[in-house]
C-alpha cells in the first residue's frame, strides 16, 4: 500500500510495485492499492507512516493477530516524526519496521529500534554506457533527477551555475514535474535564460534513465531524503553523485564519501562541480566510491531481504 497513486513516478509508488515484483516471485499474491481496500490479506506493507496510518489502524483491528511491514519514508522521518502523533502510533502499531539506509535507524525512537530492519532498494539496468549515445568529451554533463518541490532544493544548482569559472564546460540537465505553479514559472525561466541549463519536466523512466547514463555527474540536493532511489540509479550505472549532506544521502553513499556539501550551499555545490570537472583525480575518487556502493543494491541482496523480512513474520 502506497499513497502516491497509480502511473506516477514518485518514489514510493516505484518500491511498491518493486516489492510486488519480488514476493511474486517469492509465491505471494501481493495487489498494490493507495489504501487498505478491507478485504482478506495475510500480510500489510504500508508505505509512508502518516500518510497511511488509518488504513494501518483499521487492518489491525480487523486482523489484530496479522503483521504488518511499515516502510518509512524520507519525509516520516526527517519531518513529520515531530509534527505528528501518527507516524510514532503507525510505528508502535507495526510489526516491522523497514528504512532504506542505514543512516535512518538513528533518527528512529529508541524503544522502537528493535523493530528496525535496513533494506537497500536495488537496481537493475541494461543500458548500455559503451554503446550508447554518450556525452562527448568536450561536455561535461550534470543530471538533476526529481520533482521539483521544497524538500529537493531544486534549484540549488541554478544558483551556483553563475558561480562557476568561465572556464567550466558544464551544462545540466535537469527532469522532474514541477509540483506547484511557482515551481513551474521559475523552471520555465531558468530555461529560457540560462544557457547551462535546460529543464524537461517529466520524462518517463526509461528516458530519465538514459539522461542520467549519457551524464557525467548527478547532483542531488535534497533537503531531506529517505533514501532516494535515483541515487541507487546512478550507484547501478556507475555515475559519481554530488550530494547534500544528510542522512538519507550519507546512508546510501557511505560516511567517506567525497562530495558532500552543506544543504541549499551553492558555493560549496560550485565549488565541488567545477573540481570534478578539472581534477581527473578526484572524478576517479568518486568513480571508484560509487563502485564500492554497488554489491548493496543487487536485486538478489534486497529479494533475499524480503524473503527473509517476510517468511519470519509468516511463521510467527
Amino acid at each position: 500500500m502506497t499513497p502516491a497513486p497509480a502511473g506516477s513516478l514518485h518514489g514510493n509508488r516505484i518500491t511498491a510495485l518493486r516489492w510486488q515484483g519480488f514476493l511474486e516471485e517469492l509465491g505471494y499474491s501481493a495487489e498494490v492499492t493507495e489504501s487498505w481496500s478491507g478485504g482478506d490479506a495475510d500480510l500489510l506493507v504500508a508505505l509512508h507512516a502518516y500518510r497511511s496510518h488509518q488504513s494501518i489502524v483499521e487492518f489491525k483491528k480487523k486482523y489484530p493477530g496479522r503483521p504488518i511491514v511499515l516502510i518509512l519514508t524520507g519525509t516520516d522521518i526527517y519531518r513529520d516524526i515531530e509534527n505528528h502523533s501518527e507516524v510514532i502510533q503507525s510505528m508502535e502499531i507495526a510489526d516491522q519496521l523497514v528504512v532504506l539506509q542505514s543512516s535512518a535507524i538513528n533518527s528512529i525512537p529508541t524503544h522502537l529500534r528493535h523493530k528496525v530492519q535496513v533494506v537497500y532498494q536495488s537496481v537493475e539496468i541494461d543500458i548500455d554506457r559503451e554503446n550508447g549515445d554518450s556525452a562527448t568529451k568536450e561536455d561535461f554533463l550534470v543530471s538533476v533527477i526529481g520533482h521539483l518541490r521544497e524538500e529537493k532544493d531544486p534549484f540549488c544548482i541554478v544558483r551556483s551555475l553563475p558561480l562557476l569559472p568561465a572556464d567550466s564546460k558544464i551544462t545540466v540537465t535537469h527532469l522532474g514535474q514541477a509540483m506547484n505553479t511557482q515551481m513551474k514559472d521559475q523552471a520555465t525561466n531558468f530555461n529560457a535564460t540560462i544557457d547551462r541549463y535546460q529543464w524537461l519536466g517529466e520524462v518517463s523512466h526509461a528516458d530519465a534513465l538514459k539522461t542520467l547514463s549519457q551524464s557525467r555527474l548527478m547532483v542531488i540536493s535534497s533537503r531531506m531524503e529517505g533514501g532516494a532511489h535515483v541515487v541507487s540509479e546512478a550507484i547501478a550505472l556507475g555515475i559519481p553523485v554530488i550530494a547534500s549532506d544528510i542522512p538519507g544521502n550519507r546512508g546510501l553513499l557511505g560516511e567517506d564519501y567525497p562530495a558532500y556539501y552543506p544543504v541549499a550551499d551553492e558555493n560549496a555545490l560550485a565549488t565541488l562541480l567545477y573540481r570534478a570537472e578539472m581534477v581527473p583525480t578526484f572524478y576517479a575518487s568518486l568513480q571508484k566510491h560509487i563502485e564500492l556502493r554497488r554489491e548493496l543494491i543487487t536485486p538478489a541482496r534486497e529479494k533475499q531481504s524480503i524473503h527473509a523480512l517476510v517468511s519470519a513474520l509468516m511463521t510467527q
